[in-house]
C-alpha cells in the first residue's frame, strides 16, 4: 500500500505541478516526511495522508487507489453472452459503456437464420459494424442492408432496428456503439 500512496501522491502532486515546499505549505506536511513517502520509505499515518489529500484537494481515495493497468486484454472466452433468439445469437461486451467513455465495444456471433431485434438506444447514439464472417440483413430506419463479410456499416441506432444472419454460415460481427 505503501508503494501505491508513493505513486498516487507524486502523480498527483506533479499534475498539479506543485513543488515538494508548496505541497508542505498546502498540507502541513514536512518536505522530508512528503519526499520520504514518495519514495515508498516512509508509513504515513491516516492523519498524515488526510492531510496531504486535502492541501491537495483531492478526495482521500485518490491517495489510495490502486492504479488502473494501461493496457487489458479481454478473452471472448472469459465472458458470458447475452443471448438473444434463443441463444442463435451471442453478443458479448468486450467494453461495455462505463468510465464516461461514451462508446461500447460489443462482438456478436449470429447462427445461420438467426435475427434479432433491437430496441432503440438513447438518442443520437450510432452503430458502426463490421462484417467478419456471413452475411446479414441490417434493418434500420425503416431500410434493409446486406452487409457480408469485409463490410462496415454506420447507422443511427435510436429506433428500433434488426439484425438477421440472411448468409449459409454463422455470422461474426464486431459493433462500437457511440453515444453523444
Amino acid at each position: 500500500m505503501n508503494q501505491i500512496v508513493a505513486k498516487n501522491i507524486k502523480r498527483l502532486r506533479e499534475e498539479n505541478k506543485l513543488s515538494m515546499d508548496e505541497l508542505a505549505k498546502l498540507s502541513g506536511v514536512s518536505k522530508s516526511m512528503l519526499a520520504q513517502i514518495e519514495r515508498g520509505d516512509g508509513n504515513p499515518t491516516i492523519s498524515t495522508l488526510w492531510k496531504i489529500a486535502n492541501g491537495m484537494k483531492v478526495p482521500f481515495d485518490a491517495l489510495t487507489v490502486r492504479p488502473k493497468s494501461p493496457y487489458e486484454i479481454v478473452k471472448t472466452s472469459d465472458i458470458q453472452p447475452l443471448l438473444e433468439d434463443g441463444g442463435k445469437v451471442k453478443n458479448y461486451s468486450i467494453f461495455p459503456d462505463n468510465e464516461n467513455r461514451r462508446f461500447a465495444v460489443y462482438y456478436l456471433e449470429l447462427d445461420e437464420g438467426s435475427y434479432w431485434e433491437s430496441e432503440p438506444h438513447l438518442k443520437g447514439t450510432i452503430e458502426f459494424i463490421t462484417v467478419f464472417a456471413g452475411k446479414i440483413e441490417i434493418c434500420a430506419d425503416r431500410q434493409s442492408f446486406a452487409v457480408e463479410k469485409g463490410e462496415s456499416i454506420r447507422f443511427r441506432a435510436d429506433a428500433v432496428h434488426s439484425y438477421k444472419n440472411i448468409g449459409s454460415e454463422p455470422a461474426v460481427l464486431h459493433m462500437i456503439l457511440f453515444n453523444p
